[in-house]
């Protein structure tokens, strides 16, 4: 069994003020690297100011994401490296601090932001790795995969971005289609089939098999992706 990966699920659902708790405790020896990391991690997207509602409770929304990215990953590759169980836990790390409108509304603007996103994510966690121990080595697979390099080449990178798809569409595409009402149906399966594209074939099989879609977006998805299913 990889180490940390009972960590990782552990750490699931907490609020915010255990996560403060657990990230003073970092300083103690009882600990290993990656919980310390894994709690550094989880008390900067503590400090969240937007919340997301979940079970009848309000949760720090980046925090909230992030536990959902590390249950994913344990569902869809319980035998994950380290370095990749690190990145998932920290890929919107404090991603509020760079708003979307401060960007064009734009195609560009949108990969403008996205890409100072993927920097600021890979510079923190590269600060917080390095604190609690963490080799260069390590640090640089972890920043790699934030900056979403090699995609369709690394496998981890794939991995990665297979976690973010079944994450958005299990638990975030209800309320991307409630948010955006205005947008047709042809507009919908345009969106999905740009997600379907960037998945790998054991990442689709998950999306149909593995995951909790909205049963409600069930016919669209379908139809969306075609002759894949």
């Amino acid at each position: 069994m990889a180490a940390g990966r009972w960590t990782s699920s552990a750490h699931a659902f907490f609020d915010d003020s255990t996560f403060r708790s657990l990230a003073m405790s970092t300083t103690t020896n009882d600990l290993s690297r990656f919980d310390r990391a894994i709690a550094r991690f989880d008390a900067a997207n503590a400090e969240d100011p937007h919340r997301e509602s979940w079970q009848g409770k309000e949760h720090p929304k980046e925090l909230l994401y992030a536990q959902r990215m590390s249950a994913m990953l344990d569902r869809f590759m319980p035998d994950a490296s380290e370095a990749l169980r690190l990145a998932v836990r920290c890929q919107h790390i404090q991603r509020w601090q760079i708003p979307r409108a401060e960007y064009p509304m734009t195609p560009v603007g949108y990969k403008q932001w996205r890409q100072q996103l993927q920097k600021m994510h890979a510079e923190i966690a590269g600060r917080i790795l390095r604190d609690v121990g963490y080799d260069d080595d390590t640090i640089g697979r972890v920043q790699s995969l934030l900056r979403k390099e090699k995609l369709k080449v690394n496998p981890e990178t794939q991995a990665l971005e297979d976690v973010v798809d079944l994450v958005f569409l299990e638990s975030y595409l209800a309320d991307f289609v409630t948010t955006h009402s205005h947008y047709d149906e042809a507009k919908l399966i345009d969106i999905l089939r740009k997600t379907w594209q960037k998945m790998s074939a054991r990442g689709r099989e998950a999306a149909l098999t593995m995951i909790t879609l909205p049963p409600e977006l069930v016919p669209v998805i379908l139809k969306a992706v075609g002759p894949a299913t």
